[in-house]
């Protein structure tokens, strides 16, 4: 299934190639969106497409995020510094759930008490766990600060299993192909389909419908699909929102 964004960047919508993000220097972007946060909200909500994530990248998001998520209230997740501290405040907000990754990890290593206090403000059932990773010695590592810091973690069928005690769904961006647009990690999407035992959001490389037909087939609809650069709404060529959307609603599962 198509799950939808809504990325933002000093307070604007973009398109930004992962891997790319830091403190020193302007970031890989391929899109830079005319209309605000909320103007896309609208857009998800009139269609429908549950489960969409708004990522703040960095600060200066606050004011955009809360647009996006007070439009359709409900109806969108929110990742980017959430934290213990700020929890309660965001899902007041509007957001349907929140997502986390770097307050969990301390300088790489997993903070098993950080966990279980966040864990105790939302509920397992609005907690989403951001296991974005890459690839280090042909295996694949959780990365954290927007990205740019390789934790101790590897994600595999072990770590998969521990971490689904503790939410309720699963977002991974493969940061190594995203927004590049030259096709998925299908390695990383089996993975999340043999060995997730929750519902797993996939999101990297995007470039055809083809992508998301492939990727819900072979999971059973276990490992959705985000989609970002590819799409015409974000200055892309090879995929139409539309299609995307259609899909979703045409969708017969599999028994």
């Amino acid at each position: 299934m198509f799950r939808p964004c809504i990325d933002l960047h000093n307070g604007q919508v973009k398109q930004i190639v992962g891997g790319t993000l830091d403190d020193s220097e302007a970031p890989d972007t391929n899109f830079v969106s005319e209309n605000n946060s909320a103007y896309y909200a609208k857009l998800y909500k009139a269609d429908q497409l549950l489960g969409g994530h708004v990522i703040k990248l960095g600060p200066g998001n606050d004011e955009a995020a809360k647009a996006a998520l007070n439009t359709w209230s409900g109806g969108l997740q929110i990742g980017g510094g959430i934290n213990d501290q700020n929890a309660s405040y965001w899902l007041d907000q509007g957001a349907s759930h929140l997502i986390v990754t770097s307050h969990v990890f301390s300088n790489g290593k997993f903070d098993q008490s950080k966990l279980d206090t966040l864990v105790k403000i939302t509920g397992k059932d609005k907690l989403i766990l951001d296991l974005s990773c890459r690839i280090k010695d042909d295996k694949y590592w959780i990365v954290t600060d927007r990205w740019t810091k390789f934790t101790e973690t590897e994600l595999n069928e072990e770590s998969l299993d521990f971490f689904s005690q503790y939410c309720d769904e699963f977002l991974i961006h493969a940061v190594d192909v995203e927004g590049m647009c030259k096709g998925v990690d299908m390695s990383l999407v089996k993975l999340l389909a043999d060995k997730s035992p929750l519902i797993s959001t996939y999101a990297g490389g995007a470039k055809s419908m083809h992508d998301l037909e492939q990727i819900t087939q072979i999971s059973n609809n276990r490992v959705h699909l985000t989609i970002g650069s590819a799409l015409d709404i974000f200055g892309g060529t090879q995929i139409k929102y539309n299609d995307a959307v259609n899909f979703n609603k045409s969708y017969e599962p599999t028994s």
